[in-house]
């Protein structure tokens, strides 16, 4: 019964994987997309939206059938709820690259300040997202403390296009509808960030069994 239970655990793992490298991408294609990359089609990601919206729905069901037809010891269920939050955050991840998406074709003409740091905030952002999976499959309590560290980076990030794009439209250089929409792709950067943190902190309670 354990090594069909352990197999399962495995299983949830190679599943929460591929729903982070999911969300990996959809975020570095938009973050690319924003950049001008002229190689990279913006509307992949709402193709990985698609695909990563009803993952979330399977996940959930497997770790209900795990819950209802094994008997988790203490730690096993703290690993299975943890799973249940995350993806409900991944799914969130997922829907805010695919937002960003939608808007680069309304900022890619401008040259507004910000961009260096938005590029700088979806680059940190990829990192946590994929440190926050790796640190619950790894069960790498010094990785998820790290992600959480980091989101101080991203949040000094989008205080700095925050000042920067505010000045813009004070000084009125540039589009200011362009500007606007450039400070709302950092807000999701700086979401996907909270996302990544609130993963991390799942991590932790999964091993520790305590919830910030």
């Amino acid at each position: 019964m354990r090594t069909r239970f352990d197999e399962q655990l495995r299983q949830l793992n190679v599943e929460l994987i591929r729903m982070g490298s999911l969300c990996e991408e959809a975020i570095s294609i938009a973050a690319k997309a924003l950049e001008g990359n002229e190689k990279v089609d913006a509307g992949r990601v709402f193709s990985l939206e698609n695909d990563i919206d009803p993952m979330e729905h399977d996940i959930e069901s497997r770790c209900m059938r795990m819950l209802l037809q094994q008997q988790p010891v203490a730690t096993d269920l703290r690993v299975i709820s943890a799973a249940l939050k995350m993806i409900s955050d991944m799914e969130r991840i997922g829907d805010q690259a695919a937002d960003i998406a939608e808007m680069v074709d309304y900022v890619k003409d401008t040259v507004a300040q910000g961009k260096v740091h938005i590029t700088n905030m979806a680059r940190a952002a990829v990192s946590m997202v994929t440190e926050s999976v790796e640190a619950f499959v790894q069960a790498d309590m010094k990785l998820a403390q790290k992600v959480v560290q980091d989101d101080d980076k991203v949040d000094e990030l989008f205080s700095k296009v925050r000042k920067e794009l505010i000045q813009s439209l004070k000084d009125e250089s540039g589009n200011p509808e362009a500007i606007l929409d450039l400070l709302m792709i950092a807000k999701y950067f700086e979401r996907i960030g909270d996302h990544a943190v609130n993963i991390a902190e799942w991590v932790e309670y999964s091993i520790t069994g305590v919830h910030k």
